[in-house]
């Protein structure tokens, strides 16, 4: 290959791409080229390695002893940890015919040394690496802000009134609108405005006639946008013109709505403020399932500006809860107020679901609730209906409160918490498993609290119930293997080269965690705030709670990464990813996280002794 061809190969591969020009020719003019047959090995376990790979062709496995650590490919290097550390703790062997590019050892530690990201990147731990990966990802996706469009923002209606209308009808309909601002139309057609401000100042503090014509207070020489500018347009005109709201037309000329300055404001900080804000406010169905239309903006917004992935989750789940209660207090039968429990369980539970994916939701009532068992199904029915309108689909498991196995009093929650630790089943334990992840999101919070109770009592009581319930994760493989790195479900012809991230990952993760937090007694729900109490408790140590952090953070990034671009190109959002969308930095970080999945699952099989369950 010529000089030019090997330097834009090396410029492809993370972290190489910091390099100055001059680091990167220097690079280039140093590269050899060595062929190596199959199962042939490239360095042993114990050596001092004087060379750096970078694969043209073929694969190489990292093994300790027999077992296969990890995979290196075509694009990607190895080892960079044993050339720093100058001691190889592990070999490397050819899986299949292989082709590399060689730098030595000097001039790879040299120039390590003269470059700050490279030697930056290189000394950092694994979860180092995941969290600057996804600070790195976010900064890029923040240039997407620069291309929002006004529509995207949150328009106010129009509302266009007669000229002449008097000023007490005029804030009537202020009021019955809920506008903050009202456009008038003279004879002549030209457009006036007046905002609740006007009044205020105007008419309040000048005694004016209610009677009078409200014209007399509007204001002229108005700004017009059109809906497909983009936003920080709208933003430039108003710091132009010193004006605090501009009118939005459509592309046929017709005014849509006005745009304010609360609502840039609230835009560019993901105006979730607003919308809490709306969802308190709400005293109608319609206006509740309009404030939920903008989460999957927040998310957008959030996402685009680098924020982690646990702080969405947590912000999107106290808005899913307070919607819930807004809507659970605005349709429930006066017998349930304070004599039931409305409980959100799952990922919603656990605060970790951000793009809505299903209902986890059930209804504890008080032993002496008295309602009519038609009055209560007919409520519980309309609650769930009301949700899918909302955007949450229905559950497929029928975990939901419309379901009479999810709706009960408290001594049968606990009938029912008796026969799913006592029997031992898979739907036992699954049941069991997201009941323990519910959290109050309306009503009375200490009758699922006693639950809990319960559940720790009766757990405690069996000798072997901990194991069994943590067995569930020997049913799932981390999707880590010998070929390209990754292992497919070859029999799962909709979703070829597709990894399930979910069931390979993420879940083993939670249940892992959620075992360990159970047998420990522990109240948190969220899988992170659990890691932290484990730690707190000795059950794991500094080092493998960051680890798992910062692993359960970038799975749930390239989770909802893939299913944003899934809803941007009209596809049904699921648990799957395409490896090859991904870039070889993300590829080595997803079996990096991988590994430490992999890490638990041996702790817990250790722990739980799951090989003799």
């Amino acid at each position: 290959m010529s000089i030019l061809e090997q330097t834009y190969f090396i410029r492809k591969i993370h972290p190489f791409d910091n390099l100055t020009k001059t680091q990167l020719d220097e690079f280039a003019q140093n590269l050899d080229i060595e062929y190596y047959k199959k199962n042939h090995v490239i360095q042993q376990t114990g050596e001092q390695p004087d060379k750096l790979y970078f694969i043209i062709k073929g694969l190489v496995q990292e093994k300790h002893e027999e077992e296969v650590m990890s995979i290196y490919s075509v694009n990607e290097f190895f080892d960079a940890v044993s050339i720093v550390e100058n001691y190889s703790k592990h070999t490397f062997v050819t899986a299949q015919e292989t082709i590399c590019y060689t730098l030595s050892r000097e001039i790879f530690i040299r120039i390590l040394h003269e470059n700050n990201q490279l030697e930056s990147y290189f000394f950092q731990s694994i979860s180092q690496k995941l969290n600057a990966n996804i600070s790195n990802e976010k900064n890029k996706e923040l240039a997407n802000m620069m291309v929002a469009k006004v529509k995207d923002a949150n328009v106010h209606r129009a509302v266009i009134v007669p000229y002449t209308t008097s000023i007490y009808d005029a804030a009537l309909t202020i009021k019955k609108e809920k506008v903050p601002t009202l456009l008038l139309k003279d004879d002549l057609g030209e457009i006036h405005i007046v905002t609740d401000s006007d009044f205020r100042q105007k008419v309040i503090l000048n005694r004016m006639d209610y009677d009078d014509i409200v014209g007399k207070i509007s204001s002229t020489g108005l700004i017009f946008v059109n809906e497909n500018d983009f936003l920080f347009n709208a933003q430039f005109l108003m710091a132009k013109h010193g004006i605090k709201r501009v009118v939005v037309k459509n592309n046929e000329d017709e005014i849509v709505g006005i745009i304010d300055q609360i609502s840039l404001s609230s835009f560019f900080a993901t105006h979730t403020f607003s919308v809490s804000n709306a969802i308190e406010k709400a005293e109608t169905i319609e206006e509740l399932k309009k404030a939920s239309q903008s989460f999957i903006k927040i998310i957008r917004s959030l996402n685009a500006k680098g924020v982690k992935i646990d702080f969405i989750a947590k912000l999107i789940n106290q808005l899913n809860q307070k919607l819930m209660h807004k809507l659970f207090m605005i349709t429930a039968p006066q017998e349930l107020i304070g004599k039931s429990c409305l409980v959100v369980m799952g990922s919603e539970g656990r605060g970790e679901q951000i793009l809505k994916t299903d209902q986890d939701n059930a209804l504890i009532l008080a032993d002496d609730c008295e309602i009519e068992e038609e009055k209560l199904r007919a409520f519980t029915h309309d609650y769930t209906e009301y949700l899918v309108d909302f955007g949450f689909p229905r559950c497929e498991g029928n975990i939901m409160v419309s379901n009479p196995y999810w709706c009960r009093r408290q001594k049968e929650f606990k009938n029912l918490v008796f026969s799913w630790i006592s029997n031992k089943t898979g739907d036992d334990f699954m049941n069991l498993a997201i009941f323990y992840d519910a959290v109050c999101a309306s009503g009375n919070k200490d009758l699922l609290n006693e639950v809990k109770e319960y559940i720790f009592k009766v757990g405690a009581s069996t000798q072997s119930f901990y194991m069994h319930f943590a067995k569930i994760i020997t049913s799932f493989n981390v999707p880590l293997g010998f070929f390209d790195g990754f292992v497919f479900d070859s029999d799962d012809k909709e979703h070829k080269d597709e990894i399930d991230i979910k069931r390979g990952g993420i879940f083993i993760l939670v249940q892992g965690i959620r075992s360990l937090s159970l047998e420990h007694k522990l109240f948190k729900t969220n899988t992170i705030q659990r890691i932290m109490e484990l730690n707190n408790v000795g059950e794991i140590d500094d080092e493998f709670k960051q680890e798992l952090i910062e692993a359960f953070n970038f799975l749930n990034t390239i989770k909802l990464k893939s299913n944003l671009d899934k809803l941007d190109a009209a596809k049904e959002i699921n648990n799957y990813i395409n490896p090859d969308d991904l870039n070889t930095m993300e590829k080595d970080l997803l079996k990096d996280s991988f590994k430490i999945v992999n890490k638990l699952k041996k702790k817990l099989e250790h722990h739980y002794k799951l090989n003799y369950v």
